[in-house]
């Protein structure tokens, strides 16, 4: 497994709103570049657009307190994305054999390590951007 050491730091906030105002930010901000659909562009998939649309909707799917801890890693892991060249850990989906998700691992600048799951539907050819969650 190789860890892509990230530039970005966790999101600062001891509240919940404090950390999705931040997120939001970087959100829209990336969100002005494209005319229809959220993406950024990954480095390891050949500058593949990796839509984030699915991302806010599972993350709504979460409690609070998961939404709070996954939230604060949404700059590390849009780094990640978009600079990261290291070999993922693949899955096929055991639900649905057209699903594929990939696992990308990284510490952030404070050194701690956090995972990047990506999916890609086998016949659309598109990635989602699903979530990002500390590893313990």
């Amino acid at each position: 497994m190789q860890i892509y050491q990230t530039k970005e730091c966790k999101l600062s906030g001891s509240t919940y709103a404090e950390v999705k105002k931040q997120a939001f930010l970087l959100y829209f901000r990336i969100k002005r570049k494209s005319k229809r659909k959220t993406y950024v562009r990954s480095a390891y998939f050949k500058k593949e657009k990796i839509f984030l649309n699915l991302f806010w909707s599972h993350m709504f799917e979460k409690n609070p307190r998961q939404r709070f801890n996954r939230l604060k890693y949404f700059p590390a892991a849009i780094d990640l994305i978009q600079n990261s060249r290291n070999h993922p850990s693949v899955k096929q989906n055991p639900n649905n054999k057209e699903e594929v998700f990939y696992r990308f691992f990284g510490y952030t600048q404070e050194k701690q390590l956090f995972c990047v799951q990506i999916k890609t539907n086998i016949h659309q050819r598109k990635k989602y951007l699903i979530s990002c969650f500390p590893v313990k």
